[in-house]
């Protein structure tokens, strides 16, 4: 079976991007990591075939994308992250993709509505229960 998800060939993509984060990812980053929404895991900058994602929950497989100027600038790059958002839909991966200003102006819609999502898919996909020593177990 071919590998999907971080891939090896993405590792250095996926580092540089790490490294190269915009202020809207990183202010997006300081809500989604530590579980801090609902308990859920997220991680960045996240590779699917050869395709990045600013952040992936893979318990829920939920996909968020921050979208910069770059995103819009011509027809080819719109129709890039058309072309990337249906190829990873296909997999069963829902989206969530939010513009830098929609960070900087209203940052806690952008949470709320994450938060909203993460409630309405962990309906359908019930924490499992947790194996760690710290609960007891």
């Amino acid at each position: 079976m071919t590998q999907l998800f971080n891939k090896l060939t993405e590792k250095e993509k996926r580092r540089i991007l790490r490294k190269n984060t915009t202020a809207a990812e990183n202010i997006v980053w300081t809500y989604l990591r530590r579980k801090q929404i609902l308990n859920e895991r997220f991680l960045r900058q996240f590779s699917i075939e050869f395709y990045v994602l600013d952040f992936y929950c893979p318990r829920l497989q939920l996909a968020i994308e921050i979208d910069g100027d770059s995103h819009f600038v011509n027809r080819d790059a719109v129709d890039y992250d058309k072309e990337r958002q249906a190829f990873i839909e296909r997999l069963g991966i829902e989206f969530l993709r939010f513009k830098n200003e929609e960070v900087f102006t209203d940052n806690d819609a952008v949470v709320n509505t994450i938060t909203q999502k993460v409630k309405e898919l962990q309906k359908g996909n019930p924490p499992r229960p947790s194996l760690s020593k710290r609960e007891g177990v």
